[in-house]
């Protein structure tokens, strides 16, 4: 069952350890390169609190983004900015979100994310919690995915399985970490079962395009290239 109030305190954790390590940075660190090709650390930092006023319109009941180019143009124009109005936009836009997850409501609702996506409201927060932790990881200061707790990195991998799962371009791929656990994924494409085994942060790593996957094994077949988030 989701627990979206747990996951509310969560983005609130994660997001107070973001900024306490952003703040080691300065100007000309954050207009740096980020681990996101094409992006800067800015570029980051602005898609982070664009996502979180994006995610309040979610919960209000309205659309994400007006569009997609919108969305990018607010990127764009935000990720200049000096480190300071980085995080007191960041800080800004995620007590906007907090304080929208905390009003009463029907957390069993439908809502409506980007690209006609749908989720049940109460996922909201974990998705941002996602967003928190991962560009947290791209900011490239230091953050890791080995750092990611364990029921984080359970809980991404359920979430990105589940994504992939049935995708006309992936075959039956079935997964295992190094605590035993186990996934199946793919499945929409013609082909024997790929096999593919490694410890939890690189098999969450691939799966969301944070590593190419060249720590994970496989039996006997090429790992399968994952289609794009």
């Amino acid at each position: 069952m989701i627990d979206h109030a747990r996951d509310l305190a969560s983005v609130r954790e994660a997001t107070d350890r973001l900024l306490s390590a952003a703040a080691a940075l300065d100007n000309a660190s954050v207009a740096e390169p980020s681990r996101l090709p094409g992006w800067s650390r800015g570029h980051v930092l602005a898609h982070l609190a664009r996502n979180a006023d994006a995610l309040v319109e979610v919960l209000a009941g309205r659309p994400m983004y007006a569009s997609a180019e919108a969305r990018d143009a607010d990127i764009e124009r935000d990720a200049p900015r000096p480190l300071e109005t980085q995080l007191a936009d960041v800080r800004d836009s995620a007590a906007g979100f907090q304080a929208e997850g905390e009003r009463p409501a029907d957390w069993s609702r439908t809502v409506e994310l980007r690209n006609g996506v749908t989720d049940a409201a109460a996922r909201v927060p974990f998705r941002r919690l996602i967003e928190v932790e991962l560009h947290h990881v791209d900011l490239g200061i230091g953050y890791e995915l080995e750092d990611l707790s364990e029921d984080f990195v359970r809980r991404e991998t359920d979430f990105l399985t589940a994504r992939f799962a049935g995708h006309k371009d992936l075959p039956t791929i079935a997964l295992s970490d190094d605590k035993g656990r186990t996934w199946t994924t793919g499945g929409g494409a013609e082909g024997a079962t790929v096999e593919v085994h490694g410890r939890a942060a690189d098999l969450v790593g691939w799966l969301a395009g944070r590593r190419d996957g060249a720590a994970l094994k496989t039996a006997g077949a090429a790992l399968p290239a994952l289609p794009p988030l």
